[in-house]
């Protein structure tokens, strides 16, 4: 059976699970949403897709649930390797709270750029997201899609270099706005989030810079595709800031291909380009997110 004629069917059993009866038998710490409704963790701890927030609550809880993930991400690219690893948490597929450890390997690349070879730029990111209003799933009789807000917090640990190379903080904000739809007769997901930001490589190497000190609009977007009910291709674009005067910053892709087994576990792979990177040229590679949840 195909996904689009698979979910319908998933849908009508999970509105039935949803009646008042079973509730009373519905565990607070549960799963009751349909199989890959609320993505995987992008790579700053947000639900959404490698490189874009979305929406949706990340999670399997359903309104009466709470959800939640550890996540570890891998991405390595011609000079460089980035880790990230964090927990996320849905309430009540209302409230989203997540933590993640970034670590930036800058390896040989390290050397050349007069740090040293294998120097690390770290990064903590606090986030949090609402849901406002819609549901991405139960409103397939009308295009309003699923829409939230959300903030995260990025503290750079490297204050003084990244102010040596241009930046005017080593932490602030980040806002946005996300909307989702996804269209299961189509076995679509469609997302697009504005995010006010003055990151430098999404926080890594400061905030703001000579060519921009105040929070500029961005766009992230997201298509992803359901193969069948395990199986998600999509692709993720991401503009970004160019604020440091030392080295231009490109707008980043991501094509991947996400495998969920079960509800607790899931494998996204990519390929990903990133693009120029203090001075070292067009970064492209290898994206691989593990996660384990309940």
């Amino acid at each position: 059976m195909t996904i689009s004629r698979m979910w319908p069917v998933l849908a009508i059993s999970f509105s039935t699970l949803m009646s008042p009866t079973a509730f009373a038998e519905e565990s607070l710490f549960g799963s009751g949403k349909i199989l890959a409704t609320p993505g995987v963790i992008q790579v700053e701890g947000a639900g959404g897709s490698g490189l874009s927030a979305w929406a949706m609550i990340s999670g399997y809880g359903t309104n009466r649930q709470i959800g939640g993930s550890a996540h570890h991400t891998f991405v390595t690219t011609n000079d460089f390797t980035l880790n990230a690893t964090g927990v996320t948490m849905g309430f009540y597929d209302r409230v989203e709270l997540s933590f993640t450890r970034q670590w930036f390997d800058t390896g040989s690349a390290g050397g050349r750029l007069g740090l040293g070879d294998g120097f690390n730029f770290n990064q903590d990111i606090v986030g949090a997201k609402v849901r406002l209003f819609g549901d991405a799933v139960y409103d397939q009789d009308t295009w309003m899609p699923q829409v939230s807000v959300g903030a995260q917090y990025k503290k750079a640990d490297k204050g003084a270099i990244v102010r040596a190379v241009g930046a005017q903080e080593d932490d602030d904000f980040d806002f946005y706005l996300a909307a989702s739809k996804i269209l299961l007769d189509k076995s679509l997901v469609l997302s697009g989030t504005a995010r006010l930001t003055r990151a430098n490589q999404f926080g890594l190497l400061g905030f703001g810079g000579p060519n921009g000190d105040n929070r500029s609009l961005q766009f992230e977007g997201n298509v992803s595709y359901l193969i069948d009910n395990s199986l998600v291709a999509g692709l993720d674009y991401r503009t970004k800031p160019d604020n440091l005067a030392f080295a231009e910053e490109d707008d980043a892709y991501a094509l991947f291909l996400a495998w969920l087994p079960s509800k607790h576990v899931s494998v996204t792979a990519a390929y990903t380009d990133l693009g120029k990177i203090a001075l070292q040229g067009r970064q492209q590679g290898l994206y691989l997110s593990l996660q384990v949840g309940f």
